[in-house]
């Protein structure tokens, strides 16, 4: 079925030019410049099996902007969108195809069938150049019949219920220094057009044992053993195409965040300014959650707590942009308790990788937070060996972090050639 839509698609582009073909026909190779900043691509490999266009580093000066993103699929898999934009002579021409890639999928394949869809994207531009002749279309799918193609719907006998378990373990020694660290999962999931269901249970351990020498010469051991395990359910449903309701539900354990039990419940509404269908290019959402949680402690907290109920809510607005200029995604977030509003946290996520003009580039990163709401911390003064070896969660106003940097990039715009004799890595 995906052949032969794929294949429709490259038949109708190249009709729908066909006319003008005959009326103008370009001699010069078509210039492309290919955008894989939202997702990954081997640019290698696309230039090397694609000779009737010529790869440019500058997308001003192409005549076609090729924009690649892509989504996490129900199955745990990536559905990603090609969008074609048309530039100088192709100016306000717009198309898009799409396909999907399981979670098994390897390398190969995934970068098969991306060039097989920019070789189809790019018939009508080639379509209009005297390079037309030395391009070839294949509208047969090998190894298929008639009837075949005309399996229209696949019957799903898991009803697209998706199940992983999975497990990862980590080793790391010196001869001072030893570290081990254990997790496993179990997730169950869910997703349709109209609704999301998600369930994940998982367990880790790690240990950490180490020796120094004191002050007076004698050696040291000290060892660090913490634990945790959690389960976490999400149902979202759609109501429209812009609005969205559901919930989170959290229950965990962490010898490390002092919770011997934490059961959280989390009602949610979400509204998408853009239609939900946009979301590979555009994406700005507002939520509101309230939240219910019991929390039992191992240690008696700083509130002088052992167990207690509490209620709060929170906001969120979360915005995505993958255009032609770059990308663009942020998420804030506040929340706090209704028992005592000064009891709140703030959240900023932002990442940034625009193209100013021409081949003049800057990315910022940065990730901050005010939390003035660890209702959890332990009573009592943390040890030395405490804080070096992170046995327990300490009291912390802030956080923050970032990275930024800026790039330029000039000469030849039309270099196209691939030679990858003496490479340390090869894309």
């Amino acid at each position: 079925m995906y052949f032969k839509t794929v294949s429709l698609i490259a038949l109708l582009c190249f009709a729908y030019y066909l006319p003008s073909i005959s009326q103008t026909v370009k001699a010069e190779k078509i210039k492309l410049f290919l955008d894989c900043s939202s997702t990954r691509c081997d640019r290698t490999y696309i230039r090397t099996e694609i000779n009737l266009v010529d790869f440019v580093n500058n997308r001003t000066q192409a005549d076609v902007h090729l924009l690649l993103t892509d989504q996490r699929s129900g199955n745990g898999g990536r559905t990603y969108q090609l969008i074609f934009f048309g530039q100088n002579d192709f100016s306000g021409k717009r198309d898009t195809l799409a396909f999907s890639m399981p979670p098994s999928a390897t390398d190969v394949e995934y970068r098969e069938k991306l060039l097989n869809l920019i070789k189809i994207g790019l018939v009508p531009y080639v379509a209009q150049t005297s390079w037309v002749n030395e391009m070839m279309v294949a509208m047969k799918a090998d190894g298929m019949d008639a009837d075949e193609y005309e399996a229209s719907k696949v019957e799903d006998k898991w009803d697209y219920w998706v199940f992983r378990v999975g497990g990862r373990g980590n080793l790391s020694e010196d001869q001072n220094y030893k570290e081990t660290e254990l997790n496993s999962y179990i997730s169950v999931n869910r997703t349709v057009p109209e609704n999301r269901t998600e369930l994940r249970v998982g367990y880790g351990r790690e240990r950490s044992d180490f020796e120094y020498v004191n002050d007076d010469g004698t050696l040291e051991s000290y060892s660090v053993r913490n634990s945790n395990w959690y389960l976490n359910h999400l149902f979202v449903n759609s109501f429209s195409d812009h609005w969205s309701y559901g919930y989170y539900l959290f229950i965990r354990n962490s010898t490390f965040s002092n919770y011997q039990h934490s059961i959280r419940a989390r009602p949610a509404i979400e509204y998408n300014f853009f239609p939900y269908s946009e979301v590979n290019t555009k994406y700005l959402a507002l939520s509101y959650m309230a939240d219910v949680r019991n929390n039992s402690y191992y240690e008696e907290t700083i509130y002088d707590k052992n167990n207690e109920w509490l209620y709060g809510h929170r906001a969120q607005a979360v915005v995505s942009f993958k255009q032609r200029w770059g990308n663009l995604s942020s998420t804030a977030s506040y929340f706090n308790y209704f028992h005592d509003w000064s009891q709140n946290s703030i959240r900023i996520d932002l990442n940034a990788d625009v193209r100013v003009k021409g081949n003049l580039s800057f990315f910022v990163n940065f990730y901050g937070s005010l939390s003035r709401n660890q209702v959890f911390i332990a009573k009592g003064e943390s040890s030395v060996e405490d804080v070096l070896a992170r046995r327990k969660q300490l009291a912390s106003g802030y956080e923050y972090g970032t990275w930024f940097g800026i790039n330029y990039r000039f000469g030849s715009i039309n270099n196209s050639f691939i030679n990858p004799r003496f490479s340390d890595e090869v894309d």
